[in-house]
């Protein structure tokens, strides 16, 4: 096989598959709404991961464009969001301040390495790990997320000037320096514990902006859902601080803003912090993963198109590596900003283009009139995006459905706000794993008893099993290997020693059996030499061919024999009457 078979080129401009001429008005009203949504969001994750808001702006102009060029996927708008930018502000707490200028060149530098990682992930194809992360994994994961961010950005709200030093603030500020020498991060808790401590020293006229940008976007989604809510609040709030001269007041406003657009730039630090960044750079590119990949399949099955997992992490490598080069905000994906696309009847990657042009043109022309932007209300914008994270209704449904799930979830969840973002994404994975093995480990087994009229089998719990009558018929539903093998083992030996009358045949159902590992194949070893010392006769049904050449490739076909696979369970039980002369069931 050639390389050209195996490896594939991604196909530029598929994301525009499907568009007319028709639709092209459709796209560009569109396409002016994205823009309307990411100016306010891209500023406010900008300040989520502690970076000067003028990254989230350039996000949207040659990252946004080169995501719509390279994706595969018609509808998944490529953007910085709530988590990835959770993420990056807590990787840069080690790298350097809120405020250090080195902080932006490691968050350019981070958002290289994850434009090699998705490379990588996409060379390989391993889009297939998003199946990995379970639903309960990424609700208590994303949930926690949510939670952090929402705290700080009622902090913003209150815009409180501190005083100098309660009894609670020296503790706040000793739990924040235990803490972070202990785990490297500020903590969840030492947050709150500052958010408690700022609530007297709040600055009201802040805390009424907020609060009206907050107020005022969730009664125009409400009523008014494609209207872009974000920008006309933020529009309104910044009209009556420039009036009202609220600036004076201690309302904290953005402040002037580098106009035009943005430049190559190349992250000036040294090549050793590349590897230390690794670890941080995972974690976004997972989360990114799955949660994008995730969304890509809903919009395929709604919408009966076709889209390339696969290709769509080469569009996030190539979006990412733009960004690192045109000093922008890391890219990710957005859940609302996807939805309001869909609304808005956008069907191809055009309306991210035409958003990413209006960008450009706000940066060119009218960045001035950003300076007078209130934070407060930026986080009042913010704070009803992030809302869609904390899966309330998503941990209530695991709560009833299945509790296991739920506790995984709840730790999830407790590992973001105890340990932060970046250690919550290795214990958020470590879950899945585990969860994942626990749930191989128990694979479904049962008994087949022939029903009364002999038309076929009912299944029986191994636990309740009937008596028998001289054979048994086990069905194991999975592959054997070294997580299941010992219960195979115990199962078979319980349904042998228990059994009331002697067991003349042991039929194994191998349907499921699709693979043996050499563990499992030392555990059949050993259980059929057992089956044959107490005059057990072993016979197989239903394997299928690549099932029974394993089991020549093991010689285990010498232990069981070839005259003793059968099609089907039928073919089995009659002859074990054949040749014992036992009557069929009663």
């Amino acid at each position: 096989m050639s390389a050209a078979d195996k490896f594939q080129w991604p196909k530029m401009f598929s994301g525009l598959q499907g568009f007319t001429w028709g639709n092209l008005p459709r796209e560009i009203s569109a396409g002016i709404t994205l823009a309307a949504l990411i100016i306010p969001l891209n500023i406010g994750y900008a300040q989520v991961a502690g970076l000067p808001p003028v990254l989230g702006l350039y996000a949207g102009i040659i990252p946004l464009a080169v995501f719509a060029i390279f994706t595969s996927s018609r509808h998944l708008v490529g953007s910085p969001d709530a988590a990835s930018s959770a993420i990056v502000g807590a990787i840069l707490i080690s790298f350097a301040p809120v405020g250090d200028p080195l902080r932006l060149q490691y968050a350019l530098a981070l958002a290289l390495v994850c434009g090699l990682l998705f490379f990588v992930f996409w060379f390989f194809r391993l889009a297939f790990l998003a199946n990995f992360l379970s639903r309960a994994v990424l609700a208590g994961f994303i949930t926690g997320l949510g939670i952090e961010v929402l705290t700080n950005q009622v902090r913003k709200i209150l815009g409180a000037v501190h005083g100098g030093g309660s009894g609670l603030e020296a503790i706040a500020q000793q739990l924040h320096d235990a803490m972070a020498t202990s785990i490297d991060t500020t903590g969840y808790f030492v947050e709150l514990i500052a958010l408690i401590e700022s609530i007297p020293h709040a600055n009201l006229y802040s805390v009424a902006i907020g609060l009206g940008a907050f107020v005022i976007v969730r009664l125009m989604k409400k009523y008014s859902p494609k209207t872009p809510a974000a920008l006309i609040t933020l529009i309104l709030t910044t009209v009556i601080v420039a009036v009202l001269g609220l600036d004076q007041k201690g309302v904290r406003v953005l402040g002037a803003m580098p106009s035009g657009l943005p430049s190559l730039t190349l992250p000036n630090v040294p090549l050793t912090d590349y590897l230390r960044l690794l670890p941080g750079a995972m974690a976004v590119v997972g989360i990114t993963l799955c949660e994008g990949l995730l969304l890509v399949r809903s919009c395929s099955r709604k919408h009966n198109t076709k889209a390339d997992g696969d290709q769509v992490l080469f569009a996030f490598g190539m979006s990412s590596i733009a960004s690192g080069f045109t000093g922008s905000l890391v890219m990710g994906n957005s859940a609302s900003r996807t939805a309001a696309m869909e609304a808005a009847g956008s069907r191809t990657q055009l309306s991210s283009l035409v958003a990413a042009a209006a960008v450009a043109l706000v940066m060119v022309f009218f960045t001035d009139k950003l300076a007078y932007l209130p934070t407060a209300a930026l986080a009042g914008v913010v704070a009803n995006a992030v809302l869609n994270l904390i899966e309330v209704k998503e941990l209530r449904e695991l709560w009833q459905m299945r509790r296991s799930e739920f506790w995984v979830a709840a730790v999830c969840l407790l590992s973001v706000l105890v340990f932060g973002p970046l250690q919550a994404v290795i214990i958020a994975f470590l879950m899945a794993t585990i969860d994942l093995l626990r749930r191989a480990s128990r694979p479904g087994t049962w008994t087949l008893r022939e029903a009364p009229d002999g038309s076929h089998f009912v299944p029986e719990e191994t636990d309740h099993a009937p008596e028998p009558s001289g054979i048994i018929i086990y069905r194991f539903a999975a592959p054997l290997y070294f997580a299941n093998a010992t219960l195979f083992e115990e199962e078979v030996e319980k349904l042998i020693t228990q059994a009331a009358t002697p067991v003349k045949w042991f039929v194994l159902d191998a349907e499921a059996m699709v693979d043996i590992d050499t563990t499992g194949e030392q555990t059949l070893h050993q259980v059929l030499k057992w089956l044959a010392k107490r005059g057990v006769t072993v016979a197989l049904s239903r394997a299928n061919q690549p099932t029974s050449a394993l089991l020549k490739h093991y010689q285990l076909l010498e232990l069981i024999g070839e005259n003793r696979l059968y099609p089907t369970n039928r073919h089995a039980i009659e002859a074990f009457r054949r040749e014992t002369g036992e009557t069929g069931a009663e």
